[in-house]
């Protein structure tokens, strides 16, 4: 499946491929319950931030671009991560894939919906309060550079302003899939398996934002 192609933009939909986008907050888990979706219902798992960071780990002149503004909390310009996921797609057979940490925000909606002319299954929304999240992340310890205070901060002030405004759009068509990913790793994956078991949800709780005066910096 060549998503990068003009020919194949219309041959794409038609291959009927199936496509769930999962979101959440910095440290919300989206990672961890992804490898065990995939292993469970057979998906693909793209992450979009490993695409990103491997992007940098190449030493490309987009890889470079991409690291300062990661570094600075900031969100890739859509076109960027939209062409790095596609080719991400292009390179891997299957029908089914599970996409961690995308759209980040309308724009990158946009982007991916002109230029695959595919639209996600539904959208898998892992709800996790903030102080869980941040303590998560501190204590993660993975070496990543975006993973210090300063910079956990502004990326949940990224979140709550560009990645909300997402959730409320797939809401009003009825593909968010709500859990609650403040629970244990095992809580929050039977949650899940009950929504990839059936296909879809019933009725969801309204997405209500919060004004966070922590998100103030």
């Amino acid at each position: 499946m060549d998503l990068n192609k003009e020919g194949d933009r219309g041959s794409a939909k038609q291959k009927k491929v199936k496509i769930v986008f999962v979101i959440g907050g910095p440290g919300s888990g989206k990672g961890t319950q992804c490898k065990r979706i995939a292993q469970q219902f057979g998906y693909t798992h793209l992450s979009v931030g490993e695409i990103l960071r491997q992007e940098i780990s190449s030493g490309s002149e987009t890889g470079s671009m991409i690291q300062k503004i990661m570094k600075e909390g900031r969100l890739v310009p859509s076109d960027v991560t939209v062409r790095l996921l596609q080719q991400a797609m292009q390179g891997v057979n299957s029908d089914k894939f599970l996409i961690d940490g995308f759209p980040r925000n309308e724009e990158n909606v946009k982007a991916f919906e002109d230029l695959t002319k595919m639209e996600p299954e539904f959208v898998l929304y892992l709800d996790c309060p903030q102080d869980e999240m941040e303590k998560r992340l501190l204590s993660r310890n993975e070496g990543r550079e975006d993973d210090n205070i300063e910079t956990i901060r502004k990326r949940f002030k990224v979140f709550m302003e560009s990645t909300l405004p997402t959730i409320e759009y797939y809401e009003s068509k009825g593909k968010i899939r709500k859990v609650d990913a403040g629970k244990s790793i095992d809580e929050v994956f039977e949650s899940i398996k009950v929504i990839f078991s059936q296909g879809k949800d019933n009725k969801v709780p309204p997405i209500i934002r919060h004004k966070c005066k922590c998100l103030i910096l």
